[in-house]
């Protein structure tokens, strides 16, 4: 166990609370920014930093090794002399003292603090959902849980339509399981996708052997002996012997919150990732942030946001305005088709298909009063780096170039 202690204040201790992909690249910019104080990570979690995306494909299908998961080796740490503190869980910032207190009880004075607290698994709220054999899937612990069950598990049924919904549902009937997929919805990945990509995915799952059900309400979960019942409000029921429940993520916000930081779906910060505390900067999943090309505030779940506002939050902390205004961008790889996004396309009032959905390597382009403002590859990664330089250029094709897989879209650049 971990002997309590008190430190003395420094003035240039920088804490970095979090064990992701964004804690790991604050501390890593810090160096870079040439900041020669101490950098303290402070992390719940028994691991170093390491990568998420992952942990819902190639890890959970036994194709990547553990080791391969984490951003550093122990020894980078200490040549760049970052202190790692793993399995300690930060409780409360007092501002005023300008100290992080830990869950044993030792106060850590900082001179700039950084909140990477990521999100959590959102809770599925029926009866039942604590019972033995339902697994949420953010961490490694749960896909360690998850794989152990895996082998012996006949039955999958997966509540939840998105992203980790079907990337796990591929993974399981890859290895030969009877998949169902429940989601609430009317379509699958309803908050990320257009409809004509939810229809393709819905036949994609079909034709692999997934049951998919759209509309469906789960209202409780029992256990039967060895098996699990998933019951729908509609009176179906679904027998599994293992349930894995992907509805979303929750900010972690209460350390934040609780110190006067104003949060909103986020903990709230400006283009250069600085809450209203000129002290202590946020980025990744955890932030409510403004984006100038967006020309909106919004949270990202996503690799992209979290390494580029990580390195703006370490320029802040170093004195230095470096403003976060990017365009962003996420994948998603589920049986042989990988899902390419670039933008938000929630707002579009048009599209257009580029290449043949039969082939199975489509792009959809969305526009907005006649501008791009998103494009999503199926298996043309070409279409996407292509999309990603035009987005950022601000540069926009007409609807009828991006429907022509003749015109060359990189002449616009």
């Amino acid at each position: 166990s971990r002997q309590r202690k008190r430190r003395r204040p420094v003035s240039d201790r920088v804490i970095v609370v979090g064990g992701g992909q964004a804690a790991c690249q604050i501390a890593d910019s810090l160096r870079r920014e040439e900041f020669a104080g101490e950098v303290v990570v402070v992390t719940e979690e028994p691991h170093l930093p390491y990568q998420r995306p992952p942990l819902s494909k190639q890890y959970l299908a036994g194709d990547l090794d553990e080791s391969r998961l984490f951003m550093r080796k122990a020894d980078y740490y200490e040549s760049h002399r970052i202190e790692m503190r793993t399995g300690c869980r930060a409780v409360r910032i007092d501002r005023q003292a300008q100290c992080l207190e830990l869950d044993d009880g030792e106060r850590i004075a900082y001179a700039g603090l950084a909140l990477a607290t990521g999100a959590r698994a959102r809770p599925l709220i029926v009866p039942g959902a604590d019972c033995d054999g339902v697994f949420y899937l953010r961490n490694i612990a749960d896909v360690r849980a998850i794989r152990e069950r895996m082998p012996d598990a006949r039955r999958l049924v997966v509540i939840g339509g998105g992203f980790i919904g079907l990337e796990v549902a591929a993974v399981a009937r890859k290895q030969g399981k009877q998949v169902s997929v429940l989601e609430f919805q009317d379509r699958l990945m309803p908050r990320a996708v257009a409809p004509f990509l939810s229809d393709f995915y819905y036949s994609l799952h079909s034709r692999h052997g997934v049951d998919v059900r759209t509309g469906a309400a789960v209202s409780a979960i029992d256990r039967n002996g060895a098996e699990l019942h998933v019951r729908c409000a509609d009176g179906t029921s679904y027998v599994a012997d293992l349930v894995v429940v992907g509805v979303g993520v929750i900010p972690n916000t209460e350390l934040a919150g609780e110190a006067g930081l104003a949060c909103e779906d986020g903990i709230r910060v400006d283009e250069f990732a600085r809450t209203e505390d000129p002290r202590i900067v946020a980025a990744g999943d955890c932030t409510n942030h403004p984006n100038t090309l967006l020309a909106r505030r919004l949270r990202l779940e996503s690799v992209h946001n979290a390494m580029e506002q990580a390195k703006t939050a370490a320029a802040a902390l170093c004195g230095k305005e470096l403003a976060y205004a990017q365009i962003p961008w996420f994948w998603s790889d589920q049986f042989d088709a990988r899902l390419q996004m670039v933008g938000l396309s929630q707002d579009h009032d048009e599209y257009v298909l580029r290449g043949d959905p039969a082939s199975g390597r489509f792009s959809l382009f969305y526009f907005r009063g006649g501008e791009l403002i998103a494009v999503d590859s199926v298996s043309v990664p070409k279409d996407h780096l292509q999309a990603r330089k035009l987005l950022a250029a601000r540069v926009s094709p007409t609807a009828e170039q991006a429907a022509d897989v003749e015109f060359d879209l990189k002449s616009l650049l």
